[in-house]
């Protein structure tokens, strides 16, 4: 038999817990007539409670200033500032106050408005000091049940914020694993032949300082990183003739080679951690006039990831080895790509491409030169 542990009590259980156990009950008396003050203060403290009292709106709320309550009783005719107005003045400095309006007959319309501010009753004046206590108990009721619901709202909140965190840690670690699994396969892919060893990572890497010069966001840069790495898993059911062919492909050839974009969205499109890399993916082989595959689209209908991969994808595939060729030079490479600006590529890519190529340069000029 599997022993079952006994959990501690949870934070929400305690919380609640913590605010049913008995605590002080300060209230707040504020009428302007003393003889008024005197004898529902005596009730009050007979009954149990610390009383404050104040003769108007602005002692009140300076005796709210200085200590906690959970009820005020205010009168709603008073000298200068009135019951009314005090009651959002008082919820300002304590929401979690009770409210309940004294008022005479012919006031009952503005003790109404007074609910409408905030508060939560009212009594007649003259008062029965038995229905006084029974509706001091039940607004103090009203009051706890308010911020009991308020604190365990906040609680389950933090819980689910919690929670979520928790999920997304995990989501971000499974789909760490699952593009490490697919770059995997690129990678062996790419052991297969030396001429194509490392591409993946040059573009990636490329094609995230692009998105970076471009000013995307860091989320985008990496989504650019992770899809140059994972943009040829395609190749992988392609013939390795056909791959390491040195000479011109046949027409036959050629579609073969152009149908590793789809199988590549084969493989990847089953895997939904990686969904949004799929456009891009899918768009790095198009021309920004239209001839490219696997759908033809051209100028800005190609995604901007697709517009970026094919940038860094044509630059490190021209100053790399291949089997029919020797590398070119990076300025020998850029000169070549910027003949088919307009056409294969997006002219504000290609100038993006050639700051961040030339700043490369540079710096590895900078840091050849010896101190």
């Amino acid at each position: 038999m599997t022993e079952r542990r006994i959990s501690q009590p949870s934070r929400l259980s305690r919380a609640i817990r913590a605010i049913t156990e008995p605590q002080v009950r300060r209230i707040l008396l504020v009428d302007d007539e003393e003889l008024i003050r005197s004898a529902i203060a005596k009730f009050l403290r007979s009954k149990g409670y610390e009383v404050t009292t104040a003769d108007s709106g602005p002692a009140a709320l300076d005796a709210l200033e200085r200590e906690k309550h959970v009820l005020m009783l205010a009168d709603v005719r008073m000298p200068g500032m009135t019951g009314l107005a005090l009651v959002p003045a008082a919820l300002a400095l304590d929401a979690e106050l009770a409210i309940m309006m004294l008022t005479a007959v012919n006031d009952a319309p503005t003790a109404t408005e007074a609910l409408a501010h905030g508060a939560m009753d009212y009594l007649m004046k003259p008062i029965e000091l038995s229905d006084l206590a029974a509706a001091v108990e039940r607004v103090l009721h009203k009051r706890d049940l308010a911020i009991e619901q308020r604190k365990v709202e906040r609680l389950i909140r933090e819980e689910v914020a919690a929670q979520t965190e928790e999920l997304n840690r995990e989501r971000a670690l499974l789909n760490g694993m699952v593009v490490d699994v697919v770059q995997a396969l690129v990678k062996a892919q790419e052991a297969k032949d030396p001429f194509l060893r490392g591409h993946s990572d040059r573009v990636a890497d490329l094609a995230a300082s692009i998105a970076s010069a471009l000013g995307l966001s860091d989320d985008e840069i990496e989504n650019m990183r992770t899809a140059g790495r994972l943009m040829d898993i395609g190749k992988i059911g392609l013939r390795e003739s056909v791959l390491n062919k040195p000479g011109t492909l046949t027409a036959e050839e050629f579609d073969h080679v152009k149908s590793h974009v789809q199988i590549g969205l084969e493989i990847l499109g089953a895997i939904k951690p990686i969904a949004h890399l799929l456009p891009a993916i899918q768009d790095h082989h198009e021309h920004w006039n239209g001839a490219g595959y696997p759908r033809g689209i051209a100028g800005e209908e190609i995604s901007l990831g697709g517009r970026i991969l094919h940038a860094a994808d044509a630059y490190d595939a021209l100053v790399s080895h291949r089997a029919w060729r020797d590398p070119l030079s990076p300025a020998e490479a850029l000169k070549f790509l910027e003949e088919r600006v307009g056409m294969t590529l997006d002219p504000e890519i290609f100038a993006v491409l050639k700051t961040v190529v030339t700043r490369r340069k540079t710096l590895s000029f900078i840091d050849a030169v010896p101190e």
